[in-house]
């Protein structure tokens, strides 16, 4: 048990000497016992550990290291979109049109992380930490399933909703003419249909 952790820190600080970036460790223990520590976690199973310095190539402000990082998102979207009953390739394809799968994404109007919560949406929804990627994913399928149940599952429906707000959709009966969100909604349809047909 000592020696395998021993060996993950002593890798740690070799990473640490070249760094010119920040990232986050992640940690979690296994049925066996086994530690297991990463920067990169693939599992919901991870708890944000501690601060880890490494090189400017695998930081998280590298697009190389983004596009490469997406697909360790798949498990946590996959599982919180099947506790809500959603089609994680939806789920995918509002990630994809919200923040491009970048977790510290916030826009100028305060929206943060992976599925650009408002912090008064994140609060309906229950969730405590907005920068969590776990809970920031399970507190937007959440309100993204709020929305489709409200909307009798169409898709076109909840997804402007989830744009433009649910009072909006309801006034007019059908996705609002704003420019912003009728090309949001064509935009994340589009990737809802590239996801299905194995694109992107």
């Amino acid at each position: 048990m000592t020696r395998p952790i021993l060996l993950t820190f002593a890798i740690i600080a070799l990473l640490s000497i070249t760094a010119t970036a920040w990232a986050d460790f992640y940690q979690y223990t296994d049925e066996d016992g086994t530690v297991h520590i990463t920067n990169v976690p693939t599992s919901a199973r991870y708890k944000w550990m501690m601060k880890e310095r490494l090189s400017s190539v695998l930081s998280p402000m590298n697009p190389a290291y983004r596009k490469i990082s997406r697909h360790r998102f798949d498990e946590l979207i996959t599982s919180a979109a099947e506790k809500y009953g959603i089609d994680p390739t939806l789920v995918k394809a509002i990630v994809k049109a919200e923040s491009d799968f970048d977790q510290y994404a916030v826009s100028k109007k305060g929206a943060t992380g992976l599925m650009q919560l408002m912090p008064e949406t994140a609060s309906r929804m229950g969730v405590r930490n907005i920068h969590d990627p776990e809970e920031n994913v399970e507190g937007g399928i959440k309100y993204l399933s709020k929305l489709l149940n409200m909307f009798n599952w169409q898709v076109p429906l909840a997804v402007a909703a989830y744009n433009a707000g649910e009072n909006a959709v309801l006034k007019y009966g059908t996705v609002p003419p704003y420019a912003e969100t009728q090309t949001y909604v064509k935009r994340v349809l589009e990737y809802y249909n590239a996801y299905n047909t194995g694109g992107r």
